[in-house]
């Protein structure tokens, strides 16, 4: 599809950036909808950040998804932070005003929940209680959204207890820390387990987490989607559990940004999922 002068743009910034699904999955929307519009990898180093994000306006740039290593570091530089991404401590959606002012904020949480609930409907998570594996950037998103969903517990093991103590501290009541060696002993009264580490990851070991403990009626999930069924997935699947892959967190987070840049809230597909798999 061609685009006029007057098109819309966003894109997606980060160091390195070439890895991100982001380009194929809003250019997928852009060419199916026929908007007049662009989506771009910014290959921004976090030295160049501040004036990167500053150029957006001046550039005509409706806005722009954040990828490692920024998401942190731009809470410092945009005007304003909406409450969840100050919760979560990172944004990953910047959003240009109509004044050229910068307002950011975080999907990942709303995202995480979207996916959770089209991959598992009817799961009712309002007075749940969950169990997250790993304390990053990526389980501050899964807490903050299963909180604002109505969860009333959240387990959380880290293999670095730091970690895992700031998590309490940020989150609580809700929060109960567990020891990572004690994790395999704490699944028999949850209604949904997370992992957020890197573990099963393509390049990286397998979960360490025997499930024999796990009420076959609670719901896995795995933000990791390379591969789409990891380990814990594979083994979660084949003792009975319902279970959701990681790619729908990534094509559900991107919708709120899609709709403020270029005006019409998308939906996510499996023609989508198929699409941003092909790759």
């Amino acid at each position: 599809m061609m685009i006029s002068g007057k098109a819309r743009l966003a894109g997606v910034m980060g160091w390195p950036v070439g890895h991100s699904r982001s380009p194929r999955l809003h250019g997928y929307w852009l060419e199916k909808h026929g908007i007049d519009g662009a989506y771009l990898p910014l290959a921004v180093r976090p030295d160049d950040l501040q004036d990167a994000l500053r150029a957006l306006p001046k550039l005509g740039f409706r806005g722009c998804n954040l990828t490692v290593p920024h998401k942190e570091a731009a809470m410092r530089i945009v005007d304003r932070v909406d409450e969840t991404a100050r919760r979560i401590g990172a944004i990953n959606t910047v959003i240009v005003e109509d004044d050229g002012t910068l307002s950011g904020r975080n999907t990942d949480a709303p995202g995480f929940i979207a996916n959770l609930l089209q991959g598992a409907p009817g799961l009712a998570l309002d007075g749940a209680s969950a169990f997250v594996l790993g304390a990053g950037g990526a389980a501050r998103g899964v807490i903050a959204g299963l909180i604002e969903a109505g969860v009333v517990e959240i387990k959380l093991a880290n293999r670095s207890p730091d970690k895992t103590n700031a998590l309490v501290r940020a989150f609580e009541p809700y929060v109960v820390p567990v020891p990572w060696d004690e994790r395999a002993d704490r699944l028999d009264d949850i209604d949904l387990l997370v992992n957020t580490t890197s573990l099963g990851m393509q390049g990286q070991p397998a979960l360490d987490l025997p499930l024999d403990g796990l009420a076959e009626a609670a719901v896995v999930t795995d933000i990791v989607y390379a591969p789409l069924e990891t380990d814990l997935l594979a083994r979660a699947k084949a003792r009975g559990n319902r279970t959701v892959d990681g790619l729908g967190m990534l094509l559900h987070q991107a919708v709120p940004g899609f709709a403020a840049w270029f005006g019409l809230v998308p939906e996510v597909t499996e023609e989508l999922r198929r699409h941003v798999l092909a790759r």
